[in-house]
């Protein structure tokens, strides 16, 4: 995905797109600081903890976007909606509701899970499978219902 982030920014450069410029250097200032903090715990970086930042800078965007429209500022919600397009191009895309549902069954048929104490292990085959498809947040909440919690 590094080489991804150089080749998109070399091509955004040559074409003078400067908030796509500046987008995609977010983007690697903070893959180098997660980069620096992994090396200080002795693990390695990899695409699925990427693709993990990149969704957590999307939905940061998303709740700066919702702050500024709530508080009048429509410049700046453009701003962080324009970020928030150029994020989500590096993301895989995005599974339905339906397709998260089916997801859901098969980890609990999976994991063998019957109760909510189980919960974490769903979650967990989840997250294994399907970084950057789904929002996690989301997901746990069906989880916990179809669990019975």
């Amino acid at each position: 995905m590094r080489e991804q982030f150089t080749a998109e920014l070399k091509v955004a450069m040559k074409a003078g797109e400067k908030r796509r410029v500046d987008t995609i250097r977010l983007i690697t200032a903070a893959v180098k600081d997660r980069e620096i903090a992994a090396r200080g715990e002795g693990k390695e970086l990899n695409d699925g903890d990427i693709l993990a930042l990149l969704q957590k800078m999307v939905k940061s965007r998303q709740e700066s976007m919702e702050i500024y429209d709530a508080n009048g500022r429509p410049e700046l919600a453009q701003l962080e909606r324009e970020e928030i397009a150029i994020i989500q191009e590096f993301l895989p895309k995005q599974m339905s509701e339906d397709e998260v549902k089916a997801a859901i069954s098969a980890a609990i048929a999976e994991t063998g899970a019957a109760t909510i104490k189980d919960m974490g292990k769903v979650v967990g085959a989840l997250k294994a499978k399907y970084t950057g498809q789904m929002d996690f947040s989301k997901a746990s909440a069906a989880v916990k219902g179809m669990l019975g919690g």
